[in-house]
């Protein structure tokens, strides 16, 4: 969104109806699902001018009602904007890690199950916290595949009954090299973080289609060549 702010000068309703779709795609192509979210950005514009007097909501349920936006935003938006700490943003790494450490039982198929739970016993005050706690720990050590779990502390104190001790062994004949298995555990996050903010994206805005954007899928960043040894 500073890129978009810097474009457009000022980030106003108006402002956001006056651009183009190449200039917002412009500005947002390496975030995820950016075809998609233009259109949100542009329907979500249209609907504060029409519906909000141009101005942003500030309940759970009038956010939600914004095109693309869901709980887990809604609640965020809400603890950042106006410091109102109404619930917790969960997304694919709280729900994953909070279910990897054993904290709900028995354990949630999904964010809003997550969220309930964690609300019931985690203190309030700890709520706006735990989204980019986890966030962070979940891109960095606690992964989806492959958890870097003999460099975190929660695993070497055995306070996480999912953790998993690696094993040195000697590659045997015709073993993949770890090149390859690099490359194979980069597909697979991609491909599991990709299906499941996708499946998220859909549960949370009820998969509106998006008329004109095209069914391809979105590029973020520059391609990467792996070559293998």
């Amino acid at each position: 969104m500073i890129k978009l702010r810097a474009k457009l000068g000022e980030l106003t309703v108006e402002n956001v109806l006056a651009a183009s779709d190449a200039t917002i795609q412009e500005c947002i192509c390496k975030v995820g699902f950016w075809r998609r979210k233009t259109g949100y950005i542009r329907q979500t514009a249209q609907k504060l001018k029409d519906e909000f007097d141009s101005d942003v909501p500030k309940t759970v349920d009038e956010l939600c009602s914004l095109p693309g936006v869901g709980p887990k935003m809604a609640y965020l938006a809400l603890q950042v904007a106006w410091n109102l700490n109404l619930g917790i943003g969960v997304d694919v790494h709280v729900h994953r890690i909070t279910n990897r450490l054993g904290w709900h039982k028995p354990p949630t198929t999904t964010p809003e199950q997550t969220r309930l739970n964690l609300q019931s016993w985690l203190p309030k005050e700890l709520h706006p916290e735990i989204n980019p706690l986890l966030v962070g720990f979940g891109q960095v050590i606690c992964q989806p595949v492959g958890p870097k779990c003999d460099s975190c502390v929660l695993s070497t104190r055995g306070l996480c009954p999912s953790a998993v001790k690696a094993k040195a062994k000697s590659r045997a004949k015709g073993t993949p090299t770890k090149a390859k298995t690099l490359k194979r555990s980069l597909t697979e996050v991609m491909k599991e973080e990709g299906v499941e903010l996708e499946r998220i994206d859909q549960e949370e805005d009820g998969d509106q289609a998006m008329p004109g954007l095209g069914g391809e899928p979105d590029e973020v960043g520059p391609k990467i060549k792996v070559e293998l040894p």
